[in-house]
């Protein structure tokens, strides 16, 4: 029950006394005693207004930092779904969250029906959810699935553009906030796994209006360095609108275009950010991210042990390979006489098989010989046949054509003095000596008179 309200006392004054032509003795009025409040007083009776008021009501908003409790509870935030700064924690009790027909998860519009309540260990005001349904996508979560689909149409997503880490970095550079939890968690796993790997800081705030463009300045400022082998952006986990820096085009863009492989470590496993899909290799933690980028020390000793044990072994069956060896010299060059007899045996033998093969070698040459000189005969005898066949061919031509034949038929053979042979009257003339060839013998004569045929 919440006490009555003090009604304000009336108050008077030492000074107006003197005035009035009164002895200050006392006062005039007695104030009435002040009401003061204990802590579990206050939050009862601030609970009790609540639940007077808003005992049953329905509010729409969206979800964010949803977490589910071992015990089945579900505890979140819902945030103005206009973008007003406004924000009411929420918890939804286990059997109102049987009867749920969805996963509830950040980003997703709702709406919710239950009543204000104060959760009086903490005096903290939140909403005790009855029931939930789903209104649409957030805000915030409809920004992501656009930025998202656009993006990935330009390739930046591809997993062909993605590029593999150094088995052993040198040096690796980290992008976090200088107050985070991410970078000792980053710190202390390089000192537990890799001590000897350098680790350069290039802070930027993680959260906040400000910090997308000083990521992206971070991160150029590692490109532009070009003094780490990999590089690692990371931060804790949080609700969306915490790692909405990540979800930021510029980011993106900017760890898409480094120089230098980039691994994300944004948030907890359940938490998934753009730049988680830009960078070429996705961790689920800070710590994860340091693990990925650098092998632990050990276990590189441990690889290294193994190897020499292996190079032992093999180095060991090689030596014992080639004393086996040596010992057969040995034991051949011992007994040289018996290497010299091994030897002049062999020599025996090859000498055997030269005499041998050389005589077979003969015998097959001559007998080629024998068949070449055979087959040469026969085509020396074809060759003489047939050139004999052919000389009598010729000579009957020749005979044929022989001048003397034509002679003997009664025709003579006219020829000036020069020799030359007369073929046509307009050669002659009166007086002109010819020489007339016969078959028997030549005779000297002389043109009386030339005559042509027409005049005949």
């Amino acid at each position: 029950m919440q006490p009555a309200r003090p009604q304000a006392a009336r108050l008077w004054s030492s000074q107006a006394a003197p005035l009035l032509g009164l002895r200050v003795t006392e006062p005039l009025f007695t104030p009435a005693p002040r009401l003061v409040w204990t802590v579990a007083g206050l939050v009862h009776a601030v609970a009790d207004a609540l639940a007077s008021r808003f005992a049953v009501c329905a509010v729409r908003g969206e979800l964010s930092a949803v977490s589910r409790a071992a015990s089945g509870h579900l505890y979140f935030c819902l945030k103005d779904a206009d973008g007003e700064a406004a924000l009411i924690r929420c918890a939804m009790f286990r059997r109102a969250t049987s009867l749920l027909d969805f996963a509830p998860s950040d980003g997703q519009l709702v709406e919710l029906r239950g009543r204000m309540a104060v959760y009086e260990p903490r005096g903290e005001l939140q909403f005790v959810v009855e029931s939930m349904q789903r209104a649409g996508a957030g805000t915030l979560f409809e920004q992501f699935l656009r930025l998202k689909a656009k993006l990935e149409a330009e390739g930046l997503f591809d997993p062909s553009r993605k590029r593999g880490l150094p088995r052993h970095p040198r040096r690796v550079g980290v992008v976090t906030s200088l107050a985070a939890a991410a970078l000792h968690d980053v710190v202390s796993s390089f000192e537990r796994r890799a001590p000897h790997v350098e680790v350069l800081l290039y802070p930027s705030p993680v959260q906040g209006a400000e910090a997308p463009a000083a990521l992206v300045a971070a991160i150029r400022r590692a490109a532009q360095h070009a003094a780490v082998d990999v590089l690692i952006v990371c931060r804790g986990g949080g609700s969306l609108e915490d790692l909405w820096a990540f979800n930021d085009e510029r980011v993106v863009r900017a760890i898409a275009s480094a120089s230098m492989p980039v691994v994300s470590g944004v948030g907890h496993e359940t938490d998934v950010t753009l730049s988680d899909f830009a960078a070429d290799v996705r961790a689920p933690t800070p710590t994860a991210a340091a693990e990925l980028v650098v092998p632990a020390t050990q276990d590189c000793l441990a690889g290294l042990r193994g190897l020499q044990g292996q190079l032992r072994r093999r180095t060991r069956q090689l030596l014992d390979a080639q004393v086996q060896r040596l010992d057969a010299s040995a034991l051949r060059l011992a007994r040289p006489a018996r290497l010299l007899h091994q030897q002049a045996q062999r020599l025996a033998m090859l000498d055997q098989r030269m005499l041998t093969g050389t005589r077979h070698s003969i015998v097959i040459r001559q007998g080629r010989l024998d068949a070449l000189d055979d087959r040469l005969r026969r085509a020396a005898g074809a060759v003489r046949s047939q050139q004999a066949v052919r000389m009598q061919t010729l000579e009957a031509r020749l005979r044929a054509l022989d001048p003397r034949r034509v002679l003997s038929r009664g025709y003579a053979w006219l020829a000036d003095a020069q020799g030359a042979p007369i073929q046509s009257v307009r050669q002659l003339a009166p007086g002109q000596s010819l020489d007339a060839v016969l078959s028997d013998g030549t005779a000297r004569m002389t043109v009386d008179e030339v005559g042509s045929p027409q005049s005949r």
